[in-house]
């Protein structure tokens, strides 16, 4: 559901282009798992109500859902090839692909900024499961057939769970907006209130430890036009541990001031 719900917002928002094979499989998959809510909370079965025939039936067989997706990447792959002038369409069936992450992860949103790296990453030949980790860990159940056809989602067992961080420049493609808002969430403001320093003297503080150019402690978001540089827990507790040793601030604050702006 959640998947399906990214889907239409997406739709809402931007140009999508979604696979006729992947809708299938995920409508059939929502269908499965409410019919499924019903027997256990209700103890109803869905087609006692809804009619096979107006459930969703597809005249292809349903394909697995790994094969599916790397199908998806490959065409996307081709489309951006020199000369194929079909970007737009490529980077439709990128956004696609995100909103399926959904079926993974419970907060997922859209940016032109993953779309901007995925796309880069495909054109240098990036595999799939370095650009779109959370989906190669993804398998389905399948049973029955036709109208009568079940299908779950399922996390595959024993796959290795990786951390991307986001100052990992090796998994770069991997970097969800969304994660990196989770991860850069205080404003400068808000770190000058934790320590009890005035913003100035915060300010001050984080140019003597280089807070701002470290990857690991601030990120700069874009939004239009406007900028707005965010801080992690990493820089929280760089000068806090800073302060704690005996950091002298006063005197960090008179150097600052001196120095040509």
């Amino acid at each position: 559901m959640r998947s399906i719900d990214a889907l239409r917002d997406s739709a809402q928002h931007w140009f999508i282009y979604v696979s006729e094979d992947l809708l299938y499989m995920q409508t059939r998959a929502l269908v499965t798992a409410f019919d499924a809510y019903l027997k256990s909370a209700l103890n109803l079965d869905l087609q006692t109500y809804i009619p096979l025939r107006v459930l969703p039936v597809s005249t292809l067989p349903p394909g697995d859902f790994e094969f599916l997706v790397d199908k998806e990447y490959k065409l996307i792959h081709d489309l951006l090839k020199p000369g194929r002038r079909q970007r737009d369409e490529a980077r439709a069936r990128v956004r696609s692909l995100l909103a399926m992450e959904a079926l993974i992860t419970e907060e997922v949103e859209i940016s032109e900024k993953d779309v901007d790296r995925i796309e880069k990453a495909l054109k240098a030949g990036e595999e799939i499961g370095r650009v779109f980790p959370r989906l190669v860990a993804i398998s389905t159940i399948q049973a029955g057939e036709g109208p009568t056809l079940k299908i779950q989602f399922s996390k595959k067992e024993g796959i290795p769970v990786r951390y991307i961080a986001g100052d990992d420049p090796s998994a770069v493609a991997a970097i969800r907006e969304v994660d990196m808002q989770k991860k850069f969430h205080m404003r400068a403001s808000e770190i000058a209130r934790k320590l009890e320093l005035t913003e100035p003297k915060c300010k001050a503080l984080r140019h003597h430890l280089t807070i701002d150019s470290d990857e690991n402690c601030c990120h700069v978001f874009e939004f239009g036009k406007s900028t707005f540089p965010c801080y992690s827990d990493n820089a929280l507790k760089k000068m806090q541990d800073f302060i704690k040793d005996g950091g002298d601030i006063q005197q960090i604050w008179q150097t600052y001031k001196t120095q040509p702006k």
